[in-house]
């Protein structure tokens, strides 16, 4: 179990570093780029992912109906 927790607290340094990081080259605070990530990219990217499976699901549906 130890080997887990390390190595998830060595995911979340480097995550960390990555969002202060990005905020400093940014101009931003962490809180803000913390923000960007979590309330507009995040949600953003998971909408984008569900309508590519929706239009994937429907592609492939009617590329098999074709093939019969």
């Amino acid at each position: 179990m130890n080997v887990i927790e390390s190595i998830a607290a060595h995911i979340y340094a480097y995550c960390t570093d990555f969002v202060i990081n990005t905020a400093n080259l940014l101009g931003l605070s962490y809180y803000e780029i913390n923000a960007m990530i979590f309330c507009i990219i995040w949600p953003l990217l998971t909408l984008w992912l569900l309508w590519l499976n929706g239009y994937q699901y429907i592609a492939n549906r009617s590329s098999m109906i074709k093939s019969r």
